[in-house]
């Protein structure tokens, strides 16, 4: 038997129509001959959705006592047992009755889709458990029911009902939504305008986010690699100048021309070397595309058009945006740039805008950090020029009769042309084949190696030093250039690892990713040991190269100090980038070294929580521990005289208080060795499988007869515990909750199973505690309210809360519908009971309703 599917009717907001398109959609099915029955339908008097069920069957629904009142909950029994192919349950995020199967009703949902049964519900937008905050601060009420949100995600299917604000305020205006005196009430707060706009917008995003993982996870079932423009997605190419900026804040305003569109910034790094780019410029454009709603994202290639199509391509962008080359005129020689490739290759799928800027032909300006001063193409470039040339001047001046100057300066003009493209060689290659050239075919004799006038000879002379000496100027004003960048480059690097040691901003991990990706590394890792002898450890590591455990095993190794080292894999770097990799280092150690007293002064902090701890103590148990023993001396003094002769029963009264006083100093100084320990952190349990309803009803003995219900049913699956912790925490839950719960109201002590948890809640009746204050109430030497002096030293939660947390599991505080506290105890569970079903039972307090 296969899981049954789940279908969701998502609104905005009551009486948006979600009930109504359920029972349209079961009639529909039954017309076709579908087993389908109504579990559980809420038509809240509205005329229209009142009559849908007739013509359905309806599984009666179970009545349930509680508080005095008769309720009418689904009866999930009754439809396992009926079996339908179909279930209806409307809201399912409603809390049951307190004794119902389970605590919530998509837990009955889960229940029937487990037993092979499908199942159309209902909820709306503001009863997801992740939009809570969001709806509070939209409509200023909490919403006490919620449904955890992977519950909706995991449906099979989820169908959003719409309806404008203006249609559902007339609905509501018309009384097809509340009765009519409460129309007036709902439209003046909960259904004001702006609160619907709010509320459908996060359904219609909500299911837009749904509908785009449904969408990314079947274009990789289905290795799709077109692009599908369901979406806007607009990608920025960013090379780290000034103009990014520009192109940022264009983008984020084609984002908002598109619902739902989203900007990733990413930049190309080349991997020879030190970043082209700015680096504090990069932080900029980061923290703007972060500031703007986008995402930023650090690419390594060295096909820069490839690489960033590759990427648009990979998160389904719909468009590019780049900016207007910042190359001079002449610089097209060397390619069309990047802009022209990847608007010539993004194909019809990808629109790619070209965005004008300040920076438009101003040159690059950017620190050139690679190996080489002129790149491989220029070099290429500037061979040519110097060796195939010549050859091809000569030809064209074969034709035509300029002169031996002209042609001279014609040969030297294409001498600095290959000193300018490829340096020093090929502008000497160039000065030595066109003084050949010129000799054998502009002097006399003509087409012979010799020259009959001496003039030529000085001329050609001539020509060949200042072909020389323009191409040692340009072969030295390339490498100051190269030096020049290259100082900028790091001084840029040098001054934004300055900056981080002031604000103390880097992690070690961030660090060491920014060290992989400046220099274009596959891993980076931090190694430290405490001495020559002893083994290599590493403190920090990034990325995704082969493992290094010693800095000899790694292609680079940047040693600071005597025992710690920074460790890179991927290629063997240039001696010129050490320098800044150097930096590099000694900033990680400083990291590593400010993590670790960062550390120490946690550890600081402790001692001096403790020490603050043990001050209040003092004070504390000064009274508490007075009182019982007070009441202690006064009762023996009294039998001990010899003046007066005691009764029996003035005996036995006496005999009580002393026994009452010593059971509270028992219990104080209990709780005070128990808070000692969870300070001192010498807290070790011993988790064993055990049955809750073996330690439970021993933890109830020190509180009065009556005044506890227990229900832990026998059928809940085993948990693993310490016996004597959990005991302890438990009597310090119940004790916490009879001593502030009404006279005659006993406290509830239920326990349920959900998954793997198992949750105990103590429910009571007491004035409750404000939201604000049930975190503190957890703290040591904290009584809510006015308790007297005599109520405790504040410890008895602090230490269920620490004890719980000891063995793994959680302590936290809640409303009890109605008014009280309800204390919920979570525990990790081991098993089924041997020799029983796992059958679950889920008994809870139901939430309270937001009004």
């Amino acid at each position: 038997m296969g899981r049954g599917k789940l279908r969701i009717y998502l609104g905005a907001a009551p009486g948006v129509g979600k009930t109504y398109a359920m029972l349209s959609e079961a009639h529909r099915r039954v017309e076709r001959g579908t087993d389908c029955v109504v579990a559980f339908v809420e038509h809240h008097d509205r005329p229209r959705t009142e009559v849908m069920p007739h013509g359905l069957e309806q599984v009666p629904r179970r009545r349930q006592e509680y508080r005095g009142g008769v309720f009418l909950e689904m009866d999930l029994d009754a439809v396992l047992a009926r079996r339908p192919q179909v279930a209806l349950v409307d809201e399912l995020a409603h809390t049951n009755i307190p004794g119902s199967r389970n605590a919530k009703r998509w837990q009955d949902v889960e229940e029937l889709l487990a037993a092979g049964v499908d199942v159309i519900s209902t909820v709306n937008i503001q009863h997801l458990e992740s939009l809570g905050d969001i709806v509070e601060s939209i409509t200023g009420v909490r919403q006490q029911e919620t449904v955890p949100d992977e519950v909706v995600r995991r449906a099979d299917q989820v169908e959003l009902v719409d309806m404008s604000p203006e249609a559902l305020r007339r609905r509501m205006a018309h009384g097809n939504i509340y009765q009519p005196d409460k129309v007036d009430a709902a439209l003046s707060n909960y259904f004001r305008p702006g609160n619907l706009t709010a509320l459908r917008e996060l359904a219609l995003l909500w299911v837009a986010d749904r509908v785009d993982a449904y969408l990314t996870q079947y274009r990789s079932d289905h290795r799709v690699s077109r692009i599908w423009g369901s979406r806007e997605r607009i990608v920025v190419g960013l090379t780290g100048g000034p103009e990014g900026r520009t192109l940022i804040r264009r983008a984020a305003r084609l984002a908002e021309k598109g619902a739902g569109g989203e900007v990733l910034a990413v930049y190309i790094a080349r991997s020879d070397g030190l970043t082209s780019a700015s680096p504090k410029e990069l932080a900029i454009q980061r923290t703007l595309v972060e500031d703007l709603g986008g995402t930023f994202h650090h690419v390594v290639g060295d096909d820069i058009p490839a690489a960033l199509l590759a990427f648009a391509r990979g998160v389904n962008a719909t468009q590019i945006v780049l900016g207007s080359s910042r190359r001079r005129t002449w610089q097209y020689v060397f390619g069309p740039g990047v802009g022209a490739t990847v608007a010539r290759e993004s194909g019809s799928d990808l629109d790619v805008h070209i965005v004008t800027h300040d920076e438009v032909a101003k040159g690059r300006g950017l620190p050139v950090a690679r190996g080489a001063r002129l790149g491989r193409s220029r070099r290429v470039w500037g061979w040519l020029a110097g060796v195939v040339g010549p050859p091809v001047l000569a030809a064209l001046l074969s034709a035509v009769d300029l002169g031996l100057a002209n042609d001279m300066l014609l040969f030297l003009a294409l001498t600095v042309a290959a000193a300018l493209l490829g340096g020093l060689l090929p502008a000497l290659a160039s000065a030595a084949v066109g003084s050949l050239l010129l000799n054998y075919f502009y002097t006399p004799p003509l087409h012979r190696w010799i020259i009959a006038d001496s003039k030529d000879i000085v001329a050609l002379v001539i020509f060949v030093a200042v072909g020389v000496a323009v191409a040692s100027v340009v072969d030295l004003a390339a490498r100051r250039t190269h030096q020049a960048a290259r100082l900028r480059a790091e001084s840029e690097i040098l001054s934004f690892l300055a900056g981080n040691v002031l604000r103390g901003e880097t992690g070690l991990e961030d660090l060491l990713e920014r060290v992989r990706e400046t220099f274009g590394m596959e891993s980076a890792a931090l190694l430290e040991r405490a001495s020559d002898v002893e083994p290599w450890t590493c403190a920090g590591r990034v990325g995704q190269g082969r493992p290094v455990e010693r800095p000899d095993q790694a292609d680079v190794d940047m040693p600071v100090g005597d025992h710690m080292a920074l460790a890179l894999t991927g290629r063997v770097l240039p001696a010129e980038d050490r320098r800044v990799l150097a930096a590099f280092a000694a900033q990680a150690a400083v990291v590593l070294d400010r993590r670790r007293l960062l550390e120490e002064a946690d550890r600081a902090r402790t001692l001096a929580e403790g020490n603050r701890i043990r001050t209040a103590l003092l004070a504390a148990v000064s009274h508490d521990l007075r009182t019982p023993l007070a009441g202690i001396k006064a009762a023996v003094t009294s039998l001990r005289s010899e003046d007066v002769e005691w009764s029996e029963e003035d005996r036995a009264e006496l005999l009580e208080g002393i026994e009452e006083g010593a059971d509270r100093l028992d219990h104080l100084v209990g709780n005070l060795l128990d808070m000692s320990r969870l300070q001192t952190g010498t807290v070790t349990p011993l988790i064993r499988e055990i049955d809750l309803d073996e330690v439970v009803p021993m933890a109830l003995g020190g509180v009065p007869e009556g005044s506890v219900d227990l229900d832990v049913p026998e059928t809940l699956p085993m948990v693993g515990v310490d016996p004597g912790l959990l005991e302890r925490a438990m009597a310090n839950l119940v004790e916490n909750a009879v001593k502030y719960s009404p006279s005659g109201t006993p406290v509830l002590v239920a326990a349920s199973a959900l998954a793997d948890r198992v949750e105990v809640r103590v429910v009571d009746r007491g004035p409750g505690v404000p939201d604000e204050a049930k975190d503190r109430i957890f703290e040591p030497f904290q009584r809510y309210g006015d308790a007297p002096r005599g109520a405790g030293v504040g410890l008895g939660l602090a230490v269920a809360r620490g004890f719980a947390e000891a063995m793994g599991g959680t302590l936290a505080a809640e409303d009890t519908p109605g008014g009280g506290l309800t204390m919920v105890l979570t525990l990790r569970a081991a098993g089924p009971r041997p020799g029983l079903l796992p059958v679950t039972e889920h008994v809870a307090e139901p939430e309270r309703q937001a009004s």
